[in-house]
């Protein structure tokens, strides 16, 4: 495993599971948000805090690679980098399974931010995450 900023462990719940015994696939999106989620909070953040100043985070664009499957009880970790390129910012997520340490997905969540609706350069991004970015492209 690589540096990263955060990581969140977590357990596959069974209903998680589709009928061959894995993680259905739609699950991994959920993991990646609650991961980002608790980041936010982690660093005294809260999406809702942002809203009530008018900043909307929102998801531009999401790519997920599985590598290989979760199953019922499995152990895992949601580990998260994140880079700065032009008014984005991108969330760099990858999965791995604690038993053995293997990679189960690699995921990257490109977000926007609107203020007051109309989109912003990203400005919020560089003042909320200053110190957590690994790359700098703004």
């Amino acid at each position: 495993m690589e540096n990263y900023i955060y990581r969140l462990e977590m357990k596959v719940r069974d209903y998680e599971c589709d009928i061959q015994g894995v993680v259905n696939n739609a699950n991994y999106q959920h993991y990646l948000e609650h991961a980002r989620h608790e980041f936010l909070e982690h660093i005294g953040g809260s999406f809702s805090q942002m809203h009530s100043q008018g900043f909307d985070p929102m998801v531009a664009k999401i790519t997920m690679e599985y590598k290989r499957p979760l199953r019922g009880g499995d152990r895992f970790v949601v580990c998260i980098n994140l880079q700065r390129k032009g008014a984005k910012l991108i969330f760099i997520q990858d999965i791995y399974n604690l038993a053995d340490g293997a990679l189960v997905l690699k995921g990257e969540v490109d977000v926007i931010c609107l203020k007051d609706g109309r989109l912003t350069r990203g400005e919020v991004f560089d003042e909320m995450f200053n110190g957590c970015l690994t790359k700098n492209d703004a």
